[in-house]
C-alpha cells in the first residue's frame, strides 16, 4: 500500500517551518482507496514568497484545523503504507518535525519519485515536478497546491510502476527506504546543531574524526548526510557518534578553515583532500603591437597569474566578464580568432585595439586596472566580512600576496593597529589552493570590503 503525499509549508528557517496544506491519496497499486485533503493552520506567519507561489495566505488559514487536530487522521491513513512524494525527504522531514513537536515519534517508509524517475526515465532535462510531468504529457492543475501536486505525483508514480517491469528497482528502493528516516540518536545529534555558516566535525565511537565539512547551514547539511543514500552517507549514518562545530560567520572563512583542517587531519571519509583545486590560470604578455594581452593557459602554480580556475569554461567566462567590464578586445585577448577586427568592434564594444586603431597606452591602462582589481600578487590587504555574532567581523590577512590567516574582531582600532591585528589572526600556511579559494570567492561575491594596508 502506498500513500501519495504532498505538503505546502510556511517557508522560513530549516526545521521551523509549519504545514499550511496537506494532500494524501492512499493507493493500492491500482486505484485510490482513501484520501485526506486539508488546509492547516500553522500558527505562524507564511513567508511572502510562499504566499506568492502557492496563493495560500494567513487569512485563508484562520479557521483551518491545527496540526494536532488532524494528526490522528494522518497516522491512520498512512498506517502500514509507504509514503510516496516528489522529493520525499522534504515532506517526510516536515511531518516528523510536526509530530516531534507533539511528542510523538512518527516513522514510515518512504519512496522518492525524483530518484525513481532518474533511474526509470533517464536523460530528462529537468526532474522538477512541473517540468517532468509536462514533458511526459501528464496534466497538472493547481501547481504548488498540495492536492494539485499530489495528483500529478500519483499519475507519475503510476507511470513509473508500469515502466519497472521486473519490479527490482521498486523492491530495492523500498528495502532501503530508511532514507529520510532518522534514528533517535541522529535526531539528537542534529538538534544541537546551528542553522548558521561554519565547519562541522563528525566523530566515531573511538573519538576519531571521520568527516569534516562546511556549510552555510550546518544543521541542514548534516541532515542530508543522515538521510542520503550514497556509500559515504551510509557509512556516516552507521558510524557517527558525536558532532561538533565551529561557526565562522561567512563562507570564505569556512572554506579556508575546512581546507586547512582536511589537510592536517585527513579524515577517512573525505576522499582526496590533497588535490590541486585549479587547472587553469590567466596570464599576461605584450603582443607584437605593444598591447597587453590576457590569455588562458594550464597551470600548476599561481605565480604570475591574474587568477586561477577549476575549469577551462570558468576561465573563459571570466575573460568574457573582464572584457565587458573594462572594454577589452577579445582578439587581443586571444578569445576571438578573427583575421581582421573582432566582432565587438562592429558592435561598438571594442575601441579598435584589434586593428591597432586604439592608442595602446590608453588600452594598456585599462588592462592594468583590471589586473590590479583581480590579482592578489604582492598585495597587502585585509578582507572584511561578517563575523560569528552581531557586532563582530572577520578579518582575512594577506601580506605580499600570500594568505597569512584569519581572525575575528569587534572594534575598528583592532584592525587599524597592525600589531594588534596580527595577534588576533590564527596563522594558516599559505598554499596555491588557499590563494585560489580566496581569489575565487572575491570574484563571485559582491559587497566584500577590502582594506589596503600600508
Amino acid at each position: 500500500m502506498y500513500v501519495i503525499l504532498d505538503i505546502e509549508t510556511t517557508g522560513g528557517k530549516y526545521n521551523e517551518e509549519g504545514i499550511t496544506e496537506i494532500a494524501i491519496h492512499k493507493f493500492d497499486g491500482h486505484k485510490v482507496v482513501d484520501k485526506f485533503i486539508s488546509l492547516i493552520n500553522p500558527e505562524k506567519e507564511i513567508q511572502p514568497f510562499v504566499v506568492k507561489l502557492t496563493g495560500i495566505n494567513d487569512k485563508m488559514l484562520r479557521t483551518a484545523p491545527k496540526f494536532h487536530e488532524v494528526a490522528k487522521r494522518i497516522i491512520e491513513i498512512t498506517e502500514d503504507a509507504v509514503i510516496v512524494a516528489h522529493n520525499a525527504q522534504f515532506d517526510y522531514r516536515i511531518l516528523r518535525t510536526e509530530y516531534r513537536r507533539l511528542g510523538y515519534d512518527y516513522q514510515r517508509k518512504t519512496l522518492c519519485t525524483v530518484s525513481l524517475s532518474k533511474t526509470l526515465i533517464p536523460d530528462k532535462e529537468s526532474y522538477s515536478l512541473g517540468k517532468l510531468v509536462r514533458s511526459l504529457g501528464i496534466p497538472v492543475s493547481d501547481r504548488h497546491r498540495a492536492n494539485g501536486d499530489a495528483l500529478a505525483t500519483l499519475q507519475l508514480f503510476k507511470l513509473l510502476l508500469s515502466k519497472d517491469s521486473d519490479k527490482t528497482i521498486i523492491k530495492s528502493v523500498i528495502k532501503s527506504s530508511s532514507m529520510g528516516e532518522l534514528s533517535t540518536r541522529q535526531i539528537d545529534l542534529i538538534e544541537q546543531l546551528p542553522t548558521e555558516t561554519g565547519v562541522y566535525y563528525m566523530y566515531d565511537k573511538e573519538g576519531d574524526i571521520i568527516f569534516i565539512g562546511k556549510s552555510t547551514n550546518i544543521k541542514k547539511r548534516v541532515n542530508k548526510h543522515f538521510t542520503g543514500n550514497s556509500n559515504v552517507a551510509r557509512k556516516l549514518q552507521k558510524e557517527t557518534r558525536k558532532i561538533t562545530f565551529e561557526k565562522t560567520g561567512n563562507e570564505l572563512v569556512a572554506l579556508l578553515k575546512e581546507y586547512e583542517e582536511l589537510t592536517r587531519t585527513k579524515p577517512k571519509y573525505n576522499g582526496n583532500h590533497k588535490k590541486k583545486l585549479f587547472s587553469y590560470g590567466i596570464f599576461q604578455k605584450e603582443n607584437k603591437n605593444g598591447y597587453i594581452c590576457l590569455y588562458i593557459d594550464k597551470t600548476n602554480s599561481q605565480e604570475n597569474t591574474i587568477g586561477t580556475f577549476s575549469s577551462l569554461i570558468a576561465a573563459k567566462n571570466f575573460m568574457v566578464k573582464i572584457g565587458k567590464d573594462f572594454n577589452l578586445c577579445s582578439k587581443v585577448n586571444e578569445i576571438s580568432k578573427a583575421k581582421l577586427n573582432c566582432g565587438n568592434y562592429e558592435d561598438g564594444n571594442c575601441n579598435g585595439a584589434c586593428i591597432q586603431k586604439e592608442d595602446k597606452f590608453q588600452y594598456n591602462k585599462r588592462v592594468l586596472e583590471a589586473i590590479h582589481k583581480y590579482s592578489l600578487a604582492n598585495k597587502n590587504i585585509l578582507i572584511k566580512d561578517r563575523g560569528r555574532d552581531i557586532g563582530e567581523y572577520s578579518a582575512i590577512l594577506l601580506k605580499d600576496g600570500e594568505f597569512k590567516g584569519y581572525g575575528f574582531y569587534n572594534l575598528n582600532h583592532q584592525i587599524n593597529n597592525i600589531h594588534i591585528l596580527e595577534s588576533l589572526i590564527t596563522e594558516i600556511k599559505s598554499t596555491t589552493n588557499t590563494n585560489h579559494l580566496i581569489s575565487t570567492y572575491l570574484r563571485k561575491q559582491k559587497g566584500i570590503k577590502i582594506i589596503e594596508l600600508d
